[in-house]
């Protein structure tokens, strides 16, 4: 296995106990329950939720329920867990098997950012709430005011340009959904009147809808 030393230079953390970080880093595809980091990417992602939470809480203390909700959205989906996975260069670090890591494993956005949540479990586990909220700063810091661009809900602004156009309500539909109970990902197609339909992928209906608004609202920003 890659030596852990650099990654945990980029985490920012020296683990006392080097058998969280293994399990964190160990796919579901190579071990049992007990020993694979599915329990603690369950854990990280209750922790990544409170941390941001908090964040978002002082840093914007004039914004309505509705604004924090949506910016803790973005900043806690899987998306942003994968950009954050793929600077700290985790799918290096990950053991799974050669059929997962033929496949792409190394790279695929949903391996990773469930690999992200588990390190943040175990970097709460073995240096408690103040060395996880270190970690996250570091590398969620950055992020606060750059997600503001998602401040106003994506299928809104859909919703009105549609309306302006004197076309159909966009319709969505579910395409897909993988993962284990406890931490599913929806992948959801928008039908738009005289548009490409588009996916959008994340831990909840709602968060892949609005992606998938999304992705057509980039779409006709550049063709429209």
């Amino acid at each position: 296995m890659t030596n852990l030393r650099l990654l945990e230079e980029n985490l920012g953390y020296v683990f006392k106990n080097k058998k969280l970080l293994d399990q964190a880093l160990t796919h579901s595809s190579l071990t049992s329950i007990q020993e694979n980091n599915e329990r603690l990417e369950f854990l990280g992602d209750r922790v990544l939720g409170l941390v941001i939470a908090q964040l978002l809480f002082q840093q914007f203390p004039s914004a309505p329920e509705g604004d924090l909700s949506l910016r803790h959205t973005q900043l806690v989906n899987k998306e942003t867990l994968s950009q954050v996975a793929l600077k700290l260069q985790l799918g290096l670090y990950v053991r799974m098997t050669r059929g997962e890591k033929a496949s792409g494993g190394q790279l695929k956005k949903s391996l990773i950012a469930d690999a992200c949540e588990a390190v943040i479990a175990a970097v709460y586990l073995d240096g408690g709430l103040s060395a996880a909220q270190d970690f996250i700063l570091k590398y969620w810091g950055d992020l606060l005011s750059e997600k503001s661009q998602f401040i106003k809900d994506a299928k809104s602004k859909l919703q009105e340009w549609v309306q302006a156009q004197g076309k159909n309500a966009p319709s969505y539909e579910i395409v897909r959904r993988e993962g284990p109970d406890h931490a599913p990902i929806f992948t959801v197609a928008i039908f738009a009147e005289g548009l490409p339909s588009m996916e959008g992928a994340g831990a909840s209906r709602r968060e892949a809808e609005q992606q998938a608004a999304q992705r057509l609202l980039e779409y006709l920003e550049k063709n429209g």
